[in-house]
């Protein structure tokens, strides 16, 4: 069931783009997204960084949405959480800006950075794991030949049987959260003709 006060996802505008695309920044809305609430006491030992830098950190990101105060702490103990399963963009969104061009380029790579890193990570423990589970994670590609129209409208029907599954284990203790990472790359580089 969605709460209204959490939606699942927002979409990043230019100033959000640029608010985003720092180091620790980035590593914090994953940590939240990925562990769920915490402090900036909790975030900054998980970081190994300091409370200062977290919580100046998450002020920046709550300015933008991408993080909320969740009422829960006492005093000065303020308790965050990622205000959002998910954010998307397109990258024509921020064609007549060049800082946030930037910005989503640094921010992609760093993506891509720690999806590799979180990959590596479930090659070290996968053998701890269930055959069950392992065969069902991992790697898979294939090759499409598609227009530009075709690729949206897969990748639509994608997003329809995300949302679907997206909380389908709730309550199901055999249940684990799992990160979905999709890719789509051409495979020759040269940009196509215009029409």
């Amino acid at each position: 069931m969605k709460n209204p006060e959490h939606p699942v996802g927002m979409r990043l505008d230019e100033r959000a783009v640029r608010v985003l695309a720092h180091p620790l920044r980035s590593r914090i809305l994953g940590w939240l997204r990925m562990h769920g609430p915490a402090t900036a006491t909790e975030l900054a030992a998980a970081l190994s960084t300091n409370t200062g830098a977290t919580s100046y950190h998450l002020r920046a990101l709550e300015d933008v949405g991408l993080v909320t105060d969740t009422g829960a702490g006492a005093g000065k103990r303020r308790v965050w959480r990622a205000s959002t399963d998910f954010h998307s963009w397109s990258n024509s969104d921020f064609a007549d800006d060049e800082d946030a061009q930037t910005a989503l380029g640094w921010l992609r790579r760093d993506y891509v950075r720690q999806y590799a890193l979180r990959t590596e990570q479930w090659l070290d423990a996968e053998a701890a794991w269930p055959a069950e589970w392992v065969d069902q994670l991992g790697f898979g590609d294939t090759l499409l030949t598609v227009t530009a129209d075709q690729l949206a409208a897969f990748q639509a029907e994608l997003d329809a049987l995300t949302e679907k599954y997206r909380r389908i284990g709730e309550g199901d203790p055999s249940a684990r959260r799992v990160q979905l990472v999709v890719q789509s790359t051409p495979v020759d580089l040269e940009p196509p003709a215009q029409p």
